[in-house]
């Protein structure tokens, strides 16, 4: 062999070392689908006797079911602040339900998980309902995010009137130029793109399959760089939804028939991954913001007085807004083939807030110091490495309760999660040391929030630039 013809296989053979290692160091794109009020059974993978969620069970089947996952509160506005903030909410800001009255919302300030990973040269969408301030200082393209496409906040809500209208608005149901002002109306909210409403109301029939499409036409268009995806869909936040072609298959109703519409949409969301063969080097998770309603039937249905409106909890107690577990643990499934081992289940302690020290780690990218941050790295438990533990020596709901391990304390309650998960027996009595030791928990908690809390945004006061 000719000395040319050597240093022509080198140079090959370099070349497809180099290509190999970018290829294997790229970093990762990573979807956060969560559902709005979805109970903890209302999953096929988790025990639903009547909805029907192939695709997300086929997502378990091929990932992670991770059964003691918790959101960062029983509501939605300080859930999502915790899931994009890798922080306890009372951390930032202590924001309850926002509603478009208000003139507050998630500081700016803040470093999100778009933040953080657009240091990384990541795009970034966020399409869904935000509820973290509909106010243009606090949307998402303030928030880290590339673009926006949804509903500022929670579907039974009504218009802030003096948001502005993009040029081509789309007005429905009779809304005019002239007279909307005087349509603002319980159940009736706006569609954004980015910072102006492009549509109101908003046809909440269509939404779902609206943030499907728009999910899908991100990721073709991303699809050479990474990206992050975060949907917070408006289902099944009530009032309840479905397209025509989904609207009455499920078997209990227009509460069933968001889910199975969500579960096609997270179908389409995997389909896109692998016709795009992105499935490799994308994680994806499937989550709610919190508990359902404690609701059977009510007007919110029209037509259907019978019909189940909230979702199940079951066999957990509580809904939506307490404390047990029904409010705060919520069904999750992590799915990303060749990382994630697949049909394995994790009972180890996680949560929402635990996303942004897992991103950063993915992407390579560093944790801000100059803050704060309770999330831990879920990548040993995401992983499936032998002996991994839950990061959390402590998870508190809130201010009012906290587990460690198998116990939980919520004020003079103790319950074995591990042998009553419906937190039916009160073992406070026979177990005076563990009261101690979980109370010790909690106050040094209330201690550390009080001295290391930071405001949330809201007027007089103007944001730094993030750095």
């Amino acid at each position: 062999m000719n000395i040319k013809r050597i240093l022509a296989l080198s140079l090959a053979i370099c070349l497809a070392i180099t290509f190999f290692i970018s290829v294997q160091a790229a970093p990762p794109n990573v979807i956060i689908i969560m559902a709005d009020d979805q109970g903890y059974q209302d999953l096929g993978c988790f025990g639903s006797p009547k909805i029907k969620t192939p695709h997300i069970d086929r997502m378990a089947k091929e990932g992670m079911r991770f059964t003691d996952f918790y959101s960062g509160a029983s509501v939605c506005t300080p859930s999502r602040a915790a899931l994009l903030t890798g922080c306890y909410a009372s951390r930032v800001g202590n924001l309850g339900v926002l509603f478009p009255r208000d003139k507050r919302g998630l500081n700016p300030d803040e470093i999100t998980i778009a933040d953080l990973l657009k240091t990384k040269g990541y795009a970034t969408a966020c399409i869904g309902k935000w509820h973290l301030g509909h106010l243009k200082e606090f949307l998402p393209t303030s928030q880290g995010f590339d673009t926006y496409f949804g509903v500022p906040y929670s579907n039974d809500m009504t218009l802030d009137p003096t948001q502005p209208l993009a040029n081509d608005v789309v007005l429905r149901e009779g809304v005019t130029l002239e007279n909307i002002k005087n349509r603002v109306k319980k159940n009736l909210v706006p569609l954004m793109r980015d910072t102006k409403i492009i549509e109101y109301p908003a046809d909440q029939n269509t939404l779902t399959k609206r943030y499907t499409e728009e999910a899908i036409s991100f990721i073709k268009k991303n699809k050479e760089k990474p990206f992050f995806i975060y949907l917070p869909h408006t289902m099944p936040h009530i009032p309840l939804y479905a397209t025509a072609l989904f609207e009455g298959k499920s078997q209990i109703g227009l509460y069933g028939d968001t889910i199975e519409e969500l579960d096609w949409s997270t179908g389409q969301i995997l389909e896109t991954l692998r016709k795009h063969k992105l499935e490799k080097n994308t994680l994806v998770v499937y989550t709610s913001d919190n508990g359902p309603w404690k609701l059977a039937s009510n007007s919110w249905v029209k037509g259907n007085m019978n019909r189940r409106v909230g979702g199940f909890a079951h066999p957990l107690k509580g809904y939506k807004f307490s404390r047990f577990e029904g409010g705060m643990r919520v069904p999750t499934v992590m799915w990303w083939p060749g990382r994630i081992p697949a049909g394995k289940e994790c009972s180890e302690v996680a949560a929402s807030m635990d996303f942004l020290p897992t991103c950063a780690a993915l992407a390579g990218a560093k944790l801000p110091e100059d803050r704060v941050i309770d999330g831990k790295n879920l990548l040993p438990l995401l992983e499936g490495r032998q002996g991994a533990k839950s990061p959390h020596e402590a998870f508190f709901y809130r201010t009012e309760a906290v587990r460690s391990g198998k116990w939980k304390l919520k004020r003079k309650e103790l319950y074995n999660l591990e042998e009553d998960i419906g937190e039916t027996k009160n073992l406070a009595g026979a177990n005076p040391e563990v009261v101690k030791r979980l109370g010790g928990y909690l106050s040094a908690h209330k201690e550390d929030l009080a001295k290391n809390k930071r405001p949330a945004g809201g007027p007089p006061k103007q944001s730094r630039n993030k750095k």
